[in-house]
């Protein structure tokens, strides 16, 4: 199986696949340095395409699946919702010639929940309408998704009952005050953050201080910041896969990252050559 991956990131993708399928090829397209330092560390026999931009589209095999995380920040309800006006963002329409170019047998785009005209562009450049599912089936992290695939999909993940205290690692708390920081540096009264993190993540991001991801003790009286290896946990990452760059940087590669074990149930519907 031939596998081209745009915005490649730590190649959680080949990951996921590789429990289903055998890869002769991963082609990867990635230009952020620490995110490639991990996927070679972790996948040494990637292909490295670099910038999705710049693809030389003739010189690739036969491609079986295309897959890819299109740039999110104009779609996201933090960012300015510019949708495919924003620049990240309409890097969208390189999937699509992708997959013009190469002609896939199937493919998988995911992104995260957006404006439904925003939705409905992408939906008729892809010919399909995208299927909505949330990591809390297979992880203890809230993380809504929509994945267009021409897979056919015939259920969802089954909810695997994860929750933050099974993933969570015996390390030291803070005291709690009134307030703890949060969502870019916005401060955010206790008694809703044990709302939120009563037992889900909240979905990850590029940064541990862009979103309200803490754990707190049994009596709710003092709390902590999750660490990459719990934020591995929750993408369903074998611990220590980020291991390499510092911790600043593999929360934000963990953040820009697909949960893998969506991504291996939504393949587990192919016909290919199973493992």
């Amino acid at each position: 199986m031939n596998i081209l991956s745009l915005f490649d990131g730590i190649s959680v993708a080949k990951y996921a696949i590789e429990k289903k399928f055998k890869i002769n090829n991963y082609f990867s397209s990635e230009i952020d340095e620490n995110a490639i330092k991990i996927a070679k560390k972790n996948h040494p026999d990637i292909i490295s395409l670099g910038d999705v931009t710049k693809i030389n589209y003739d010189a690739l095999p036969k491609i079986d699946l295309l897959i890819g995380g299109s740039p999110c920040q104009g779609f996201s309800k933090v960012g300015d919702m510019k949708g495919l006006h924003d620049e990240r963002s309409k890097l969208f329409f390189e999937f699509i010639k992708a997959k013009e170019k190469t002609n896939p047998k199937y493919f998988l785009l995911e992104n995260v929940v957006m404006k439904k005209s925003d939705e409905k562009i992408i939906n008729e450049l892809l010919g399909v309408t995208p299927i909505l599912i949330n990591s809390n089936l297979v992880s203890a992290q809230n993380r809504p998704r929509l994945y267009w695939t021409n897979i056919k999909v015939l259920h969802p993940p089954e909810d695997k009952n994860i929750f933050l205290y099974d993933i969570v690692q015996d390390l030291p708390f803070k005291n709690i005050g009134n307030w703890v920081y949060g969502n870019f540096g916005k401060k955010q009264r206790i008694k809703d953050m044990k709302k939120i993190t009563d037992k889900k993540s909240n979905c990850l991001t590029t940064s541990k201080t862009h979103n309200f991801n803490y754990y707190f003790n049994h009596e709710q009286t003092q709390y902590r910041n999750l660490i990459a290896e719990e934020w591995e946990q929750l993408q369903t990452l074998p611990i220590g896969y980020t291991e390499g760059i510092p911790e600043t940087y593999r929360h934000k590669v963990l953040g820009n990252a697909f949960t893998a074990d969506v991504i291996t149930h939504i393949i587990s519907f192919m016909n290919g050559d199973e493992k």
